[in-house]
């Protein structure tokens, strides 16, 4: 079934085991390792010898830092399309994962990142360890949130979601699971033990026996100014409140946001607050593949790569360089139908 040794395919016992392969690359998803998850998932649905999925990262570093983002800057550079026919396959395997019949048991070990988030965070049981590191990072390099990230965020307690969102901060496992971002804590030494278990046990049996309670996090402690903070209007008032309000990590957080693609972080803002109203997965999806679609062809996308994993320089030159030169008649360009072009998560057409 597997396109290459990228995904590596394997059932035992009840379950079926997807283990993605590319540990020098954070296990980074290209396009044909999301057909070969697809392809799978499509295989075992109907299969009752399978009756649990688990996907995990090979190596010790993580589950999958994200899409491969080398190829989609190349693509960028190129004026080509590979990175929007990547995405439309990528967004609908997400909600193919979200809407799955079968237990989806993700182990977020390590970093879990942009489109590894997306082929984690909509499964049904979410396991983080005391090493994970989750995050959506996109604003960093000059993008928006995607694969289902703005959906996520935006059903997370009050404002949290915008704040990760905007700075692109990682979380541990208690505030993952804080954030609606993952279900349950099992400590990294016994997570191969668990893994092995579900060929013989139902999922819900295996978490009750593993999972512990996490270690303690932080966001919890900050509510209080990040509720405050981020429910501003704009970026630029959230900005002001946070450089205001006088709590240290309130100042961190927008010297974070000052580092970030001005462009990005509007247009992430917007998407956010729009993605409340839609509601549905697969209409957020919609919206995200729009806004995937219109980033590709502005200069921070490429600038953000450039400086973050070409050049590594970390100094973007962003474009406008400023939130005052980004106008809500540039951010709402972001959102424009595609037309014939519309991605319809579903699979479906209208």
């Amino acid at each position: 079934m597997a396109l290459d040794d990228s995904v590596l395919l394997r059932t035992e016992g009840r379950a079926g085991y997807i283990t993605l392969n590319r540990p020098r690359a954070l296990n980074a998803l290209t396009h044909p390792m999301v057909r070969t998850i697809d392809a799978a998932l499509a295989q075992w649905e109907p299969d009752e010898s399978v009756a649990v999925v688990v996907i995990s990262g090979a190596g010790e570093r993580g589950l999958c830092a994200g899409g491969d983002i080398r190829a989609i800057h190349a693509d960028a550079v190129a004026g080509t399309n590979a990175s929007i026919d990547f995405w439309r396959d990528e967004y609908r395997l997400n909600a193919r994962i979200a809407r799955y019949s079968k237990p989806y048991v993700a182990l977020m070990d390590g970093i879990v990142m942009g489109g590894g988030v997306g082929i984690s965070a909509h499964g049904d049981v979410r396991v983080v360890t005391e090493r994970s590191a989750v995050a959506m990072p996109e604003t960093g390099i000059g993008f928006v949130p995607d694969v289902g990230g703005t959906h996520l965020l935006a059903q997370t307690p009050g404002e949290l979601g915008t704040h990760l969102a905007l700075t692109g901060t990682a979380v541990g496992a208690a505030d993952a699971l804080l954030c609606g971002l993952a279900d349950h804590f099992i400590p990294s030494s016994r997570l191969s033990e668990f893994t092995a278990s579900l060929a013989g046990l139902d999922a819900a049996e295996a978490v009750r026996r593993y999972a512990q309670a996490p270690p303690e996090g932080e966001l919890a402690r900050q509510r209080e100014w990040i509720d405050k903070c981020y429910a501003a209007g704009s970026v630029e008032e959230i900005l002001d409140r946070l450089l205001d309000h006088g709590d240290p990590a309130a100042k961190e957080a927008a010297e974070t946001i000052l580092t970030r693609s001005p462009t990005a972080l509007k247009v992430t803002l917007a998407a956010l607050r729009r993605a409340r109203q839609l509601g549905v997965l697969e209409l957020v999806l919609d919206q995200e593949y729009r806004v995937s679609c219109a980033g590709l062809s502005q200069p921070d996308l490429v600038e953000g790569v450039r400086a973050q994993v070409i050049d590594k320089d970390r100094r973007p030159r962003w474009s406008p360089a400023e939130l005052s030169g980004v106008t809500d008649a540039h951010v709402a360009r972001f959102f424009e139908p595609l037309g014939e072009g519309e991605l319809r998560a579903s699979g479906s057409t209208r």
